[in-house]
């Protein structure tokens, strides 16, 4: 019988911006130090982060399950901008770039 311990695995739901916060982007990942060097880096010069300069960190939540952090990110990207900022100052009250936080 196989059986899972709670932190095993790691999945994070996270909201980028740009430098002027005009634009928010969010995704899934299970390794956030790695997926935010590929956004800053424009690996795909055509993906929305790429042409809007979106590598800004302002939110991130950690999940055990990717079932549950698949569900979270679909539900928040479904929210308008006034609900995000909301979620974001949860954390992040001053709205600033976490991106050191994962360097």
């Amino acid at each position: 019988m196989i059986e899972f311990q709670e932190g095993y695995h790691k999945y994070y739901v996270y909201i980028l911006t740009n430098k002027a916060k005009t634009v928010s982007y969010t995704g899934v990942t299970n390794n956030l130090k790695i997926r935010l060097q590929q956004h800053k880096q424009s690996l795909n010069p055509n993906s929305f982060t790429a042409k809007y300069n979106v590598h800004y960190l302002l939110y991130f939540h950690k999940f055990t399950w990717i079932q549950i952090a698949i569900a979270r990110e679909k539900e928040i990207k479904g929210w308008k901008k006034d609900k995000k900022i909301t979620l974001i100052k949860t954390i992040n009250p001053k709205l600033n770039f976490l991106n050191h936080l994962f360097e």
